[in-house]
């Protein structure tokens, strides 16, 4: 450790940065947000997690999932749910610190993968959380975020 005149000692070990799958805000414009940019949204239990090339794998339980937001995902897919967060490996995801309970999980399919994009602990008191996910099935994603879709793309 350093320290400089009357100034805070440095700490020669690196701090390691949240990755954006855990840091998402957790209000419900931002939950909506997230909704709306994956292609998925699903409510389930993670039975474990795997660390595999630098990548942090999530093994969904197999039970208790709810779709909220199929897209690519079919029903029968959902029972060996693989989630990948990509360079996931080393982050220190709160979120994920104990797998007790279910969570809010968001993603999209690139190249045959699932990939996570946003985690959340799913929390029954959680007003933010029970407006988004509640007010999800009747709103206009593209109205509110043309950029997550085409113009002329009906949703």
């Amino acid at each position: 450790m350093e320290c400089r005149e009357g100034k805070i000692p440095i700490l020669e070990a690196e701090m390691t940065r949240i990755c954006a799958q855990c840091e998402m805000e957790h209000s419900a414009d931002g939950l909506m947000e997230q909704m709306c940019s994956s292609d998925f949204v699903v409510k389930m239990r993670i039975k474990e997690i795997k660390i595999d090339n630098g990548d942090r794998k999530l093994i969904g339980a197999q039970k208790k999932k709810k779709l909220l937001k199929a897209g690519p995902l079919k029903r029968k897919g959902t029972k060996k749910l693989v989630l990948h967060m990509k360079n996931g490996a080393g982050c220190p995801c709160p979120q994920l610190d104990s797998l007790t309970g279910s969570f809010l999980v968001m993603g999209r399919k690139v190249e045959g993968q699932l990939l996570l994009t946003a985690v959340y602990r799913w929390d029954k008191k959680n007003k933010e959380m029970k407006f988004a996910v509640k007010f999800m099935f009747s709103y206009p994603c593209s109205l509110y975020y043309p950029f997550f879709y085409g113009a002329a793309e009906p949703h």
